[in-house]
């Protein structure tokens, strides 16, 4: 069986605040060295290795790992799915 590698990633939904963010932001603007930034969100990355059949089955199964093992909280987090390939 083919093994995929799947990104999951994991942000606070856009009306969230970003206190991470907020505080590279900050650093950035003090600093003055990079005025071209116009905001900073962060994010938690997970990276998998997947064994399924399919690219579709690699994605549905991490999708429903993240949702039974509550890797994220819906309310305030927004859990997006990328399958790399095999």
């Amino acid at each position: 069986m083919p093994t995929y590698r799947v990104n999951v990633i994991i942000e606070n939904k856009p009306t969230i605040r970003d206190p991470e963010g907020e505080v590279i932001m900050r650093d950035l603007m003090v600093k003055n060295g990079y005025p071209q930034i116009k905001g900073v969100r962060t994010a938690k990355l997970l990276k998998l290795i997947v064994e399924a059949s399919s690219s579709e089955e690699a994605k549905q199964l991490v999708s429903k790992m993240c949702d039974e093992l509550r890797i994220y909280n819906p309310v305030v987090s927004v859990c997006s799915i990328e399958v790399l390939g095999a």
